[in-house]
């Protein structure tokens, strides 16, 4: 092949490479500070090498509790978080932490149990009823105990029914989402899960859902970009993460990611 041939050749390589998406790690990486929920149910596996493969960028996830996911982020030790605890996404932003918070994605917490129900959880009608119950009969419950979205749900559901958890029956593992579910399967304890882990979860045993449906149970997941003006941070490219999630791509990938048959993430772009 002459010298010219090469150069065509090259060029065409390089035509094709654009054409087809650029390969991660072209332009560098991002570090995204997110919950457990979205790496142990399997979606940040199943969106990030589409996100990588059309724009060239990697992520870098750290997956923790919400409440860590944005202190990392505060810190300045992310570029963006994706989190679930609307509230605390918004009072991010009005520290200055982070800016333009974006609805992306929804599923619901469930409240999982052994079987046999041996509190009589599945006769309740609301969420609020259910964790009077499960106090009433000091029946074991493993709370996350870790400050997540999931954890700030439970504790606002217990606010609600005007119970203080305390006691041997209630035990707080300071862990997170999968890690919760396997020990309250040890302990065949009651829990409160986001449907999207539950799914994916394999070390059932005895447990089952034994209430769900409540709106109260709602659980909403946003992406918010860190404070650029605060920390020198990678935000220009976080940005088209940031983009990409919202985009007809981004929420296509989310709303067809499944297992067991089952939707874990319904989009919600806003």
């Amino acid at each position: 092949m002459n010298q010219r041939s090469v150069t065509v050749a090259a060029g065409l390589l390089v035509a094709l490479g654009f054409a087809s998406g650029a390969t991660a790690q072209d332009r560098g990486f991002i570090t995204i500070a997110s919950t457990t929920s979205t790496e142990n149910s399997g979606l940040f596996e199943s969106i990030v090498p589409q996100f990588e493969q059309a724009t060239g960028i990697e992520v870098r996830v750290v997956a923790v509790g919400t409440g860590q996911a944005l202190r990392i982020g505060c810190n300045g030790d992310a570029d963006a978080v994706l989190v679930h605890a609307p509230a605390a996404e918004r009072q991010f932003v009005r520290e200055g932490c982070g800016v333009d918070r974006r609805e992306v994605m929804y599923n619901d917490f469930v409240v999982i149990g052994p079987g046999r129900d041996p509190a009589g959880v599945a006769d309740a009608d609301s969420a609020v009823e259910s964790f009077g119950i499960i106090a009433k009969a000091e029946a074991p419950f493993a709370s996350r105990g870790d400050d997540s979205g999931t954890h700030k749900k439970e504790l606002g559901i217990w606010a609600e029914a005007g119970i203080d958890p305390a006691g041997s029956w209630y035990r707080e593992l300071g862990s997170g989402m999968g890690a919760a579910l396997n020990t309250a399967a040890g302990m065949d304890a009651y829990i409160m899960a986001d449907r999207g882990t539950w799914i994916s979860f394999d070390n059932r045993q005895n447990l089952e859902i034994v209430f769900e449906g409540d709106p109260i149970l709602f659980n909403q997941y946003g992406s918010v970009l860190v404070n650029p003006e605060r920390h020198d941070i990678k935000h220009e490219l976080a940005m088209e993460w940031h983009d990409w999630l919202v985009s007809e791509d981004g929420q296509a990938a989310i709303g067809a990611y499944r297992l067991r048959d089952q939707q874990l993430f319904t989009p919600n772009a806003n």
